[in-house]
């Protein structure tokens, strides 16, 4: 099958545009990033080995197709968008668009499957208002009860049986009428965008945490551990920013989420670099502690592609907990819900093995009519956790989503 991608003479406002086909795949941050429409081809994966498995059927259709790329560079030519599941037992999604627009900096760019002239894009015309009337319910487990299950894992911590775990929780919405993946996209890009706005088979969500970015051979993994709610009062703000700078509790959570991706990124990696402190990241409605981990991958016969890094990454301490395998069993035991693919990574992989992975937080599963939609928040539980505070910010957390649905 052939594979276009040429030059786009426009510079179009992604969330904004629209070709004959359905808009099927995003990732886009700021004015940046990719988007996609329709479907050529989608596979599912599941158990301990999804990860080489999507590999492997990744390049096996990249080998059935005949490609003309006159633009080179990361994110051009044909794309899989992915979307992982946290856990062995939930399904994981590779989708292959038909088209994909990309702009990055002063170049966009058009990618299609088929033999076809080079599609038409057009800005999208203003949709109807369809008053959606949301109904919100709990979700798996009661807020009352999720509190009491954080202080049951506080418990545990300082009993001395392990030294972090992510716990999360979720709610639900419906919907009187079809809940618009185009609006809420154009939602979450507007208001958040310094974070990355993806769409993978009805996973959407605005993520603050990069997994991992694969640029010829330099890694990234921005790492967020450590959080802090805003008020509004840009004064106050700064005060409390420096407060989660100094908090004991936030720069502990932060380091064994630090550890676990410098550790996990090490053996692909001929030199790392890790910043001695965070920074605060400032969000639309939060802060961060935040550390960029850096690295250059190995030289070798057989080059490193972007699914093993994520096999190595996931899951991270920020998601998890540590050490890692005792926090996935008290998840299982002591959660309450099962994530599917939240927390899990989300993203996309070009031609090369490079590419940008996310971890799907801020987000949402829309249901198959797109009349109803699942919410998750999960925070970072140590030994200084206080169980009404982590509720709170479990509640910031979903804020985004939930605006987003609240205003179109």
């Amino acid at each position: 099958m052939q594979v276009t991608t040429e030059i786009l003479g426009s510079h179009p406002q992604l969330s904004q545009t629209i070709t004959d086909l359905e808009l099927s795949t995003s990732w886009i941050r700021g004015e940046e990033g990719l988007i996609g429409f329709g479907i050529y081809k989608e596979a599912t994966f599941s158990g301990p080995h999804r990860f080489s498995e999507a590999s492997a059927w990744w390049r096996k259709e990249l080998s059935e197709l005949a490609i003309s790329n006159n633009v080179h560079g990361a994110g051009t030519g044909p794309i899989a968008f992915l979307s992982f599941a946290f856990t062995d037992q939930g399904e994981s999604r590779l989708v292959i668009p038909k088209i994909i627009i990309g702009q990055k900096g002063e170049k966009s760019w058009i990618t299609w499957i088929g033999s076809e002239n080079q599609p038409t894009i057009s800005p999208l015309k203003k949709e109807a208002h369809r008053p959606m009337n949301l109904t919100w319910e709990a979700g798996s487990i009661s807020s009352e009860e999720w509190t009491t299950r954080v202080a049951a894992a506080v418990e545990k911590i300082k009993a001395g049986e392990f030294e972090k775990v992510v716990l999360a929780r979720d709610i639900s919405a419906s919907s009187e009428s079809e809940i618009s993946i185009r609006a809420l996209i154009s939602q979450l890009a507007a208001g958040y965008p310094t974070t990355w706005v993806f769409l993978v088979a009805n996973l959407i969500g605005a993520t603050p945490e990069l997994l991992v970015r694969l640029s010829k051979s330099l890694v990234t993994s921005r790492v967020l551990a450590g959080t802090i709610r805003k008020t509004g009062d840009e004064e106050r703000d700064l005060a409390l920013a420096a407060s989660l700078a100094k908090s004991s509790k936030d720069l502990e959570e932060h380091e064994y989420a630090v550890r676990s991706v410098a550790d996990a990124l090490s053996p692909f990696c001929s030199s790392t670099n890790v910043p001695e402190s965070p920074f605060v990241l400032h969000l639309a409605n939060v802060m961060h502690l935040a550390t960029d981990v850096t690295g250059v991958v190995n030289e070798g016969a057989s080059r490193v592609d972007l699914l093993t890094l994520i096999a190595a990454l996931h899951p991270s301490a920020a998601v998890c907990g540590t050490p890692t395998n005792k926090a996935r069993e008290v998840i299982g035991e002591i959660e309450g819900m099962d994530r599917n693919r939240y927390a899990g990574p989300v993203g996309w992989i070009d031609a090369r093995g490079d590419g940008e992975v996310g971890i799907a937080l801020r987000c949402g599963e829309l249901a198959p009519d797109k009349r109803s939609i699942r919410l998750f928040a999960g925070c970072g539980i140590v030994a200084g956790s206080d169980p009404v505070a982590e509720l709170a910010e479990s509640q910031a957390k979903l804020l985004p989503m939930r605006t987003a649905l609240e205003t179109l």
